[in-house]
């Protein structure tokens, strides 16, 4: 059996205010694209569709288009789960009918746990869906008041699934979790306060595969374990939702599962419509532009390292870099520092006061002749005291 992997498209997501809209369909186009290459028996996506409980119209209309090609065009089965940024109810809408058509929609925490069985040549693949559930929630649902963690919720999934997985049959678990041991990314929301959203690894032991949502960062967790189970992984965002992530790849994964349930697994690129960058220097070196054309339609977060005034410098980088998001130029100094500078400032002359801001400012303590020279010419021009 074969399946493609992916989850956290994060559809409506604003970055800097910037609507992502188009930038999410050229790369859900590669995704149909790699399902009509590759052929597989199912497309897992583990939660996230959409950023917010309420998406936009556009993003509705998105993920209608995309759903529609993968099951009709494509022919493949889809099985989709609620992750925390999506509304269960919203998302739960016209499942019934839906999975008569081949998607499978399992937004909403159940007693029973959503359950989709492929047969391949070897015999039956059981896949099951754990959506993400608040712990309040299971506890109504499984009438236990000991779930307190996201952790306790999943084992209760699990153990839930068990009496549906006979025994030595191949299953595949698909939730959209914390699992411990993963590295978490900037633009992930928490799912709650205190290191109760961390859920244990060994709650997959069951399974020949584990395909994840939530964490950013494509992942195989307890790689390097071996007692951990085998590939508990996250495919990651569709695409870079923070400039924290500069540096990350995104991917799909295109898996494989043996007769014995082992699995192989194929990890296929996708190509950013625009990429998101971090640039450093002054504004004319800014301005000076990238040596390559093409990463000047790139989101840009540019930091400024100028000393002195700098003047519309937003407008002025978008006319190199249009897609220019942000400008900062970082404090040198923090405040707390400036006030062990200054301390009691009404006992110090004007050119000390000036001279310490000025190490508040820039972070150097050396002002030259330039900066004296206009603090005597600005002293020079100012009105005497009454």
């Amino acid at each position: 059996m074969r399946f493609l992997h992916t989850a956290d498209w994060h559809l409506g997501k604003l970055l800097h205010g910037v609507h992502l809209t188009e930038d999410q369909r050229y790369l859900l186009d590669q995704v149909v694209e790699i399902a009509h290459e590759m052929d597989p028996d199912a497309v897992i996506v583990a939660g996230d569709v959409y950023d917010r409980s309420v998406p936009p119209a556009e993003a509705v209309e998105l993920l209608d288009d995309v759903l529609t090609r993968f099951v009709v065009d494509v022919d493949v089965p889809v099985i989709v789960i609620g992750g925390n940024h999506d509304s269960a109810d919203r998302l739960d809408f016209g499942s019934s009918i839906l999975e008569r058509q081949g998607l499978h929609v399992f937004s909403k925490l159940r007693e029973s746990p959503g359950h989709v069985t492929i047969e391949d040549a070897h015999g039956p693949v059981h896949l099951l869906a754990f959506p993400f559930a608040e712990p309040a929630m299971a506890r109504s649902v499984f009438g236990d008041d000991e779930i307190r963690s996201h952790d306790d919720v999943l084992a209760a999934q699990v153990a839930s699934a068990s009496d549906r997985i006979p025994d030595g049959e191949r299953a595949i678990a698909i939730a959209h979790v914390f699992a411990q041991g993963g590295d978490l990314a900037d633009s992930e929301r928490t799912l709650s306060i205190g290191g109760a959203e961390t859920v244990h690894v060994s709650r997959f032991d069951r399974f020949c595969y584990s395909a994840l949502g939530h964490l950013h960062r494509r992942q195989h967790i307890g790689a390097s374990d071996e007692a951990a189970p085998p590939n508990v992984r996250y495919s990651g965002s569709l695409m870079k939702y923070s400039f924290n992530e500069t540096g990350h790849d995104k991917s799909v994964h295109v898996v494989d599962v043996d007769a014995d349930g082992s699995c192989t697994v194929d990890t296929v690129s996708l190509t950013l419509r625009r990429d998101l960058r971090r640039i450093e220097g002054t504004l004319q070196q800014i301005l000076d532009g990238p040596v390559d054309e093409d990463a000047a339609q790139d989101y840009i977060w540019v930091t400024l390292t100028d000393d002195g005034p700098v003047h519309d410098a937003m407008s002025r980088i978008r006319e190199v870099y249009p897609n220019a998001l942000h400008v900062e130029r970082p404090r040198r100094v923090e405040t707390n520092e400036l006030q062990q500078l200054t301390g009691d400032a009404s006992s110090l002359s004007v050119d000390e006061v000036f001279e310490q801001f000025f190490t508040y400012v820039t972070g150097r303590d050396d002002m030259d002749e330039r900066y004296r020279g206009v603090l005597e010419d600005a002293l020079e021009r100012s009105p005497s005291d009454p």
